[in-house]
């Protein structure tokens, strides 16, 4: 009746039916964005058009009427990250990260055993993916970092010029996944750009290699973490993983020269004068591997192998790869760095730079959370903190800032 009344131009009967039914649900207030509407009514023919049902589609979109404002904010100022090497690999591989992944590593020791036999990944690697991706989990019941997948997918497609192609791909997978019932939509939770569950995988990287390790007949990598697990080693798996190998090693450079871009083996390595940090011997056999020196030749360097490539499949970082490397070594119990980063200025543990927070929290410099992980926010206020009372304004989380503090 509505949709007839409105006598539609030709081509557009099927989006103001869409509408119609949103309308006459009393879902869009009279503040919705109409263009926003529009897009969500045109969108429904490309959903149908990949076998997406009507009422999946109209039960995904039921109370999204206007663009998500955050999720833009995110995208438009998502820079490279420029800051010191130093300071990406202290907030993700620290006391507390390494602690809490031995903690998990008991907790779900029978699932690993399992996970671990099934795919053949080490069980470290998995727990330091699950560290980076989502702090073990703590990231989900986190509101403001979490947000409806449909609404964050749609506002990038109708938004975004740039990440639409993307956005318009991982919003129909996820219909997808509603419409197979994996996930209902008032749990279809992820981050700003629809990375999803324990391990963050964006939708179409689920449709590809979620797994059901529970038996319980959904691949649910939000609330099930042998499920999020088994898809992290599944991902793995199917791009080549080694199983009893390695992903790198840590080694000390001779001076005075310069060294391949490419490729070289273990042994080729060791003839020109490169060795372990730790003074073991390289294992014999043909691995070939590339030199990596993320904090330039006066810090540490490494000589990354085949599984260090299969970790990039995951996220095509280098510096990611080695913090999952290096998190996963110290969970093992096999030590941090022989050489550390360079820094100018005495590092802080983790239970020190909660206190920092705290101490530039109860001054009202810092209103951020209490985790330990030094962000725009904590660096700001510490800049604040340092040029009020007289102090170089580094912002750096130093054991002599925070020995000021405990004098204030």
């Amino acid at each position: 009746m509505l949709a007839k009344r409105n006598a539609p131009a030709r081509g557009t009967l099927a989006g103001l039916m869409a509408l119609a039914l949103f309308l006459l649900a009393g879902v869009v207030p009279a503040q919705a964005d109409a263009g926003f509407q529009r897009w969500i009514a045109d969108f429904r023919k490309v959903a149908a058009a990949s076998g997406i049902s009507g009422s999946v589609y109209d039960r995904a979109f039921r109370g999204v009427t206007e663009p998500d404002p955050e999720v833009l904010e995110k995208a438009r100022y998502q820079p490279e990250f420029t800051a010191p090497v130093w300071d990406y690999f202290d907030n993700r591989v620290n006391e507390r990260t390494v602690q809490t992944g031995r903690q998990m590593a008991r907790q779900w020791k029978p699932w690993l055993d399992r996970i671990e036999q099934t795919f053949g990944v080490d069980r470290h690697v998995l727990l330091a993916i699950w560290s980076m991706e989502s702090n073990y989990g703590d990231i989900l019941d986190n509101d403001r970092a979490m947000r409806n997948v449909v609404r964050s997918l749609a506002t990038l497609a109708y938004a975004d010029k740039r990440r639409a192609p993307f956005a318009r791909k991982q919003l129909v997978a996820a219909l997808k996944i509603l419409q197979n019932g994996d996930i209902d939509v008032g749990h279809l939770s992820g981050s700003w750009a629809g990375a999803m569950g324990h391990t963050q995988f964006i939708p179409t990287s689920y449709q590809a290699y979620a797994v059901d390790m529970d038996r319980d007949g959904r691949r649910d990598i939000w609330e099930s973490v042998p499920d999020a697990l088994a898809t992290a080693a599944n991902l793995l798996a199917k791009n080549g993983w080694r199983t009893g190998h390695t992903w790198g090693y840590e080694v000390v450079l001779p001076g005075g020269r310069k060294f391949p871009a490419g490729r070289m083996t273990l042994d080729q390595w060791a003839s020109i004068g490169v060795v372990r940090a730790n003074g073991k011997d390289f294992p014999r056999g043909s691995d070939r591997a590339e030199l990596k020196v993320p904090d330039g030749r006066d810090g540490p360097a490494f000589l990354a192998v085949h599984n260090f490539f299969v970790l990039k499949r995951y996220n095509n970082a280098d510096k990611y790869a080695l913090a999952v490397g290096l998190l996963a070594d110290q969970i093992a119990g096999h030590g941090g760095l022989v050489r550390d980063w360079n820094r100018p200025f005495t590092r802080l543990t983790s239970s020190e730079t909660e206190e920092l927070q705290r101490r530039l929290s109860a001054l009202g410099y810092y209103d951020g959370e209490i985790d330990g992980k030094i962000g725009e926010g904590s660096r700001n206020a510490i800049k604040a903190f340092q040029a009020q009372f007289g102090l170089t304004p580094t912002g750096h989380p130093s054991k002599e800032v925070l020995s000021t503090l405990r004098g204030r």
